[in-house]
């Protein structure tokens, strides 16, 4: 009885975090619309923890890495035990997530080649991880249970390109000191877990703090962490009844879900929609984000899937039909915070374009949470989901 009272409490979480991301962003938008503004801006971007480290930068890039070990520790699992176990399975939502970097990066480049808005090419590439979860949770009671682990990994590797290609197309000054320091962090770990068998929850999470910091200090985006540290935790028991990622997801799972991923939404989604802003100005950079996201990403999802099982390449799980898979790219074309972070990074010296850009992006999710609901909806009651 106690073992069904914990497994129905566990379902119950993730509709709520879904609630209050929802909750988060309204009140965000709100915010920011409002003679309130000054107050979420003094409070995310003139409160320092430290020297040059504000609470927004708290949240998204050490909040954030704890959601990306956990999410990396969950797809591990999958990977070594469970639906992503071979080859052909793991690989499918890899090359989905390749389709879904490439296609909107080609729509974008299609209406900026020849423009001084290119340096946007990433924009439309990123999709948000906490978002599409949180649509999933919201409407999981209609969804295969098998999306969860796709969406996921796709929106967990999509992320990983997008981070990569931030510290590489956007990064001029990689420390190599730093880089260095964070790389032995992952020796310490990887020889603790293999050759003395560590099964301390202390020294992962405290060796991944500095793997944390020094990853931070290097100039890449200090998420890259929590996937690193969720790639080098031992997922088999040695002497415990369970494994270091059981407990770890155990102790964060709460906090993750109350916490982070809510005040997450509250720090990115405070969108300034300013009515000086002028979208028929700019309309290259209104048409590759729009469409690169809302067209490029399920285009490219589905056509790299589809191909990519045709030929055999990979394989596409038996518990999944193509609706299945179109939901979920769907789902993966909300690119609302990842994408807002790019176009700082973008157009870091131009208020205006990224202004435009957090408009387009702001239509854009909108647009593709709508079209996500109504398509989950229609689909269900079809009975082809």
């Amino acid at each position: 009885m106690i073992k069904k009272h914990r497994a129905l409490f566990k379902v119950d979480i993730e509709p709520i975090t879904s609630v209050l991301l929802i909750l988060s962003t309204i009140f965000a938008l709100y915010m920011c619309n409002s003679p309130y503004k000054y107050l979420y801006d003094n409070f995310f971007y003139d409160t320092y923890i430290i020297n040059n480290f504000n609470l927004h930068s708290f949240v998204n890039d050490f909040l954030m890495s704890i959601f990306f070990l956990l999410a990396g520790l969950e797809i591990k699992e999958e990977v070594l035990y469970g639906s992503l176990s071979s080859f052909k399975k793991a690989s499918f939502p890899v090359i989905a997530s390749i389709g879904g970097v490439i296609m909107p990066a080609v729509i974008f480049t299609y209406f900026n080649l020849n423009t001084n808005y290119i340096n946007g090419i990433c924009i439309p590439i990123s999709t948000d991880i906490a978002f599409s979860m949180g649509i999933y949770f919201l409407f999981s009671k209609y969804l295969n249970p098998s999306i969860k682990m796709f969406l996921l990994s796709l929106a967990v590797v999509d992320d990983l390109v997008s981070i990569i290609l931030i510290g590489t197309v956007y990064s001029s000054k990689i420390n190599l000191s730093f880089f260095i320091l964070a790389f032995i962090c992952l020796i310490v770990i990887y020889i603790g877990n293999k050759v003395f068998k560590v099964e301390s929850i202390f020294f992962y999470l405290l060796i991944g703090l500095f793997l944390w910091y020094f990853i931070h200090l290097s100039g890449i985006h200090s998420t890259l962490s929590g996937i690193l540290l969720a790639i080098s935790i031992p997922t088999t028991s040695y002497k415990r009844k369970y494994s270091i990622s059981h407990y770890i997801r155990k102790f964060f799972n709460i906090f993750n879900n109350f916490i982070i991923i809510p005040l997450f939404a509250f720090a990115n989604t405070g969108v300034s929609i300013d009515s000086s802003l002028n979208l028929s100005k700019y309309p290259t950079i209104f048409l590759g984000i729009y469409l690169g996201l809302l067209i490029g990403k399920p285009l490219g999802i589905m056509l790299f899937t589809y191909i990519s099982n045709l030929v055999g390449l990979s394989k596409k799980p038996k518990e999944l039909n193509w609706t299945s898979i179109f939901i979920v790219s769907l789902i993966s074309s909300i690119g609302f915070t990842m994408s807002i972070f790019v176009s700082e990074v973008a157009y870091i010296d131009n208020i205006e374009l990224i202004g435009i850009s957090r408009l387009c992006i702001l239509i854009s999710s909108l647009t593709s949470i709508i079209l996500s609901s109504l398509c989950i909806k229609t689909f269900k009651e079809l009975h082809i989901i």
